[in-house]
C-alpha cells in the first residue's frame, strides 16, 4: 500500500524515475481496487449506470475510480519509462494494439538503468529501504 500511496502524492510529477517495485506494487494496488469497486458497483446496482453492456462493464463507481487514477497512472510510466531511459512520450505505444503493449510490458519489466541517467539518480540508490513497523 506504501507505493500505492507514493505514486498518489506524486500525481502530477512527470520528472524523475520510478523502479520497477514502485510500478508494479502501484499496479496491483491499483487492479485490487478495482476488483473490490467492480463489486461494490454490483452489489448497490450502479454497474450500468452509465448505459454500457456487460461486455464492457464501466460502472459508475469503477469508471469515477478510473478517472481519478488516470493522471498517477500516466505519471508512474513516465517514471518508468525514465527509470529504463527512454523518453515517457514512449507511452503512445500503448495505442498500437498488441504490438505496442508488448513493447511497454517488456520496459516495464526491464531493469532500470543502474547509477544515473539523463532522467536523475537511480532510485534504487536514492532510497531507504522499507522496513514495516510492527
Amino acid at each position: 500500500m506504501r507505493w500505492y500511496v507514493e505514486v498518489i502524492k506524486k500525481y502530477a510529477i512527470f520528472s524523475g524515475r520510478a523502479r520497477r517495485r514502485e510500478f508494479w506494487m502501484f499496479t496491483l494496488v491499483d487492479i485490487v481496487i478495482s476488483f473490490v469497486i467492480v463489486g461494490a458497483d454490483e452489489l448497490i446496482g450502479t454497474e450500468y449506470a452509465l448505459g454500457t453492456d456487460e461486455v464492457f462493464g464501466g460502472g459508475l463507481l469503477v469508471t469515477l475510480y478510473g478517472l481519478a487514477v488516470l493522471v498517477p497512472t500516466i505519471t508512474v510510466t513516465f517514471r518508468r519509462l525514465h527509470d529504463v531511459d527512454r523518453t515517457g512520450w514512449w507511452i503512445l505505444l500503448a495505442l498500437v494494439p498488441v504490438l505496442g503493449w508488448i513493447v511497454l510490458l517488456v520496459f516495464m519489466v526491464t531493469n532500470g538503468t543502474p547509477g544515473n541517467n539523463r532522467y536523475g539518480p537511480d532510485p534504487k540508490l536514492s532510497e531507504h529501504p522499507y522496513v514495516p513497523t510492527a
